[in-house]
Parts: C-alpha cells; sequence; structure tokens
C-alpha cells in the first residue's frame, strides 16, 4: 500500500498489478480520481473476483482495468490494448507472484517491465532467496495453510534456480533497494526477528525506480 499510495502522491497515475489474484487495493485505497489500476490474472480468477465484487457492492475507487493474461506469456500487447501508456509512468506491483512462475518467466516479465516503463516507474515485488529446507517446509506456517485451505501451497512454488531479478533490474540502470520482511517489523516496532525454522527467513522484498 505505501508503495502503491506513494507513487500516486507523486503523480504517477498508472498502475499494473501483476498477478493481481483477489487484490482489493483498486477498491479499498483512495486513489486520486484519474487513477487506473491494471489487474493482470488468469480469466477464471478475475471472474471468480468480480462476482465476489459484485455481490458486494463494492465501488472501486480508481479506474480498474482488469485483463486476463497468463504472465507465463506475452502479456505485453494486451495490457497496451487495455489502455496501457508506456510513456508516462507506472507503479508496478508483482506481490507473492514470482516464487510460482519459473526462472525464465521471471527474466521475461522483469525485461517486459523494463521495456514498458518510462522514467520514473516503481517496481515492486517478493522473492525467495533459497528454497526453503526441509525443516521450514514441515513448519507450521505451511502446516495450517495446508489444513484450513486444503492447498498444498509448496506444491504450487517453481522448485527451480531462482534468477537474481534485483541484479538484472539493476543492470538496467534501476535504482533498487532490497529489504526483509523483518525490516518493517522493525521500522514499526512490532518485530520479532527470524525464529528457528522461520518460513519467511527466505522472502525478499525488491523497491527498483526506473532513471
Amino acid at each position: 500500500d505505501d508503495h502503491l499510495l506513494r507513487a500516486a502522491d507523486t503523480g504517477t497515475r498508472q498502475v499494473v498489478l501483476l498477478g493481481a489474484g483477489l487484490d482489493a487495493r483498486a477498491v479499498r485505497l483512495p486513489w486520486p480520481r484519474d487513477t487506473a489500476v491494471h489487474e493482470i490474472d488468469t480469466g477464471e480468477v478475475l471472474a471468480f473476483k468480480q462476482a465476489v465484487l459484485d455481490r458486494s457492492g463494492a465501488t472501486p475507487r480508481a479506474r480498474r482495468r482488469p485483463l486476463a493474461a497468463d504472465l507465463r506469456d506475452d502479456w505485453a500487447a494486451a495490457l497496451l490494448a487495455d489502455g496501457f501508456d508506456p510513456t508516462v509512468p507506472t507503479a508496478w506491483l508483482a506481490e507473492g507472484l514470482l516464487l510460482y512462475l519459473p526462472a525464465d518467466a521471471e527474466r521475461r516479465l522483469i525485461a517486459t517491465v523494463d521495456r514498458l516503463s518510462a522514467p520514473g516507474s516503481t517496481l515492486a515485488y517478493e522473492v525467495k532467496e533459497i528454497t526453503e529446507p526441509d525443516a521450514v517446509r514441515a513448519g507450521p506456517v505451511y502446516v495450517a495453510a495446508r489444513e484450513r485451505i486444503g492447498i498444498d501451497l509448496l506444491a504450487l512454488f517453481d522448485t527451480g534456480p531462482r534468477p537474481d531479478s534485483a541484479a538484472e533490474l539493476a543492470a538496467l540502470g534501476w535504482t533498487v533497494t532490497v529489504r526483509t520482511p523483518y525490516d518493517f517489523t522493525a521500522l514499526h516496532g512490532r518485530g520479532p526477528r527470524p525464529e528457528p525454522d522461520d518460513a519467511l527467513a527466505a522472502n525478499r522484498w525488491v523497491f527498483a525506480v526506473a532513471t
């Protein structure tokens, strides 16, 4: 939220949520009136989300632009056809997405974001630096999720070696900052530090600005 609203406060009026899922930011955040929020995900996910929004009577606070596309493939043409303007700054967000993509798809996504980003664009995304050891994967976080939702999340994660997307963005001229979840808990005075076999220990948040 802070990443996107900070961009909006500095004049960015174009937002792209990559792998938007059930993200409700177009509805719940206080966007400037002329902001467009593009939500990219599969058609099935977006249809389910639309049904939920319709039942709730939720009204977007921005121009919400859902777009059905597979982020493993070429999605740029569809985004451009949907009114996306690559000549103005964009706030990109890929939250909880890249860990599901194969390495080649992640590289293509990062390259596409770079190609479509005017100077002043921003990108925030989440990565796992390493594959969690067996002790983490058998820990209470994943076990509780599996029992409560009936889905083995770990089976959905791509198991191949991860690319260093932060370094790739830096090589392309972006200014890149990497944070851990514990940086933010400390910032807000909430934090524990990592516990033994902590599922969040491998997580990193990357924040990048196009120059």
